[in-house]
C-alpha cells in the first residue's frame, strides 16, 4: 500500500512540473509582454585574455540583438514594440559539460537532463523568478580555438548553451550565433543541412523566390548562413545580413499557423 501511495504521489508531481513546463514554454510565445533573456558569461578556458573581454562586457553589447528581434517582428505586424529584453547576468566560474559530439538520440537526452540539472544548481547560488530564457555564453580565445563546437538552445527550461569568442572582432558574430540559439528556446528549428551545415531551400534561405536564386544577399537566421550557391555558403559576420523567414516566424508564434 505505502508503495502504491509513493508512486501516486510522484506521478502526480511529475504531471505539476509537466503542466508547469508546457504553460512555461506557451507564456514565451504569447507575445504580450516582453520576453527576458538573461546572459551568462562563462570564461571557458580560464584565458586571462577572455576574461579582460567579460570584465568589460554590459548589457550595450547585446543591445543588437534585440534591435534585430524588434526590426523582425515589426515586418510581421507583431503589436508588441520590444519583443525581446536582454539582460546580463553575473559570471559564472564553473564551466558545464558540453553536448556529445556525433551523439545518438539517448545521448543527446542525457545530456540535456545533466544540463539543466546543472541549470538547476546554478541557480541555487542566484535565482531571479521573472527571468524567461537563461543563455550561458562560453567565451573562447579565437588564437587558441579556432573552431568553435556547436551551440545549443532548448525549449524545454528555455535554456542555451552557447560557444562564442571572447574578442571585440566577433561581437557581431556572437550575436548572430546566441539569437539563432535563443530562437530555439522559444520553437525555432534549424533549416540547414546537418550533414554539411548549408541553408535548406526553401526555408533556410531568407529570400527563396530571389530570381537568379544565387547568390542570396542574407542569411536565414535559423538557416545560419548566407547562400552563395548550391554547395557554398558564407557565415554572416553580423545580424545585419539576417532576416528571420516566415516558416521561422510560423514557429515562434509571430504568425499565425
Amino acid at each position: 500500500m505505502f508503495k502504491k501511495i509513493r508512486v501516486f504521489l510522484l506521478s502526480f508531481a511529475l504531471f505539476f512540473i509537466g503542466v508547469d513546463a508546457w504553460l512555461t514554454m506557451v507564456r514565451s510565445t504569447d507575445w504580450d509582454y516582453p520576453l527576458l533573456v538573461t546572459i551568462y558569461p562563462i570564461n571557458a578556458q580560464a584565458s586571462d585574455k577572455v576574461q579582460r573581454y567579460i570584465n568589460r562586457l554590459s548589457v550595450d553589447d547585446f543591445d543588437g540583438i534585440e534591435a534585430f528581434i524588434a526590426e523582425q517582428a515589426r515586418a510581421y505586424g507583431l503589436p508588441l514594440t520590444q519583443p525581446v529584453r536582454v539582460e546580463l547576468g553575473q559570471q559564472l566560474a564553473e564551466v558545464p559539460d558540453s553536448p556529445p559530439t556525433n551523439a545518438s538520440q539517448l545521448d543527446s537526452i542525457v545530456w540535456s537532463l545533466k544540463f539543466r540539472y546543472w541549470v538547476w544548481r546554478m541557480e541555487q547560488a542566484k535565482s531571479n523568478a521573472s527571468i524567461n530564457v537563461r543563455l550561458f555564453v562560453l567565451y573562447h580565445d579565437p588564437n587558441t580555438t579556432p573552431r568553435l563546437a556547436h551551440s545549443t538552445g532548448l525549449q524545454q527550461g528555455l535554456i542555451g548553451l552557447i560557444n562564442a569568442y571572447g574578442d571585440q572582432r566577433y561581437k557581431g558574430s556572437n550575436q548572430v550565433v546566441i539569437a539563432h540559439e535563443l530562437l530555439h528556446t522559444v520553437g525555432a528549428s534549424d533549416k540547414y543541412d546537418q550533414a554539411n551545415n548549408q541553408p535548406l531551400h526553401p526555408y533556410g534561405y531568407a529570400e527563396p523566390a530571389r530570381r537568379p536564386l544565387y547568390p542570396q544577399r542574407y542569411a536565414e537566421l535559423m538557416g545560419g548562413r548566407i547562400p552563395k550557391s548550391p554547395r557554398e555558403s558564407e557565415i554572416p559576420r553580423s545580424l545585419s545580413a539576417v532576416k528571420i523567414g516566415p516558416e521561422t516566424a510560423r514557429e515562434i508564434n509571430w504568425i499565425s499557423q
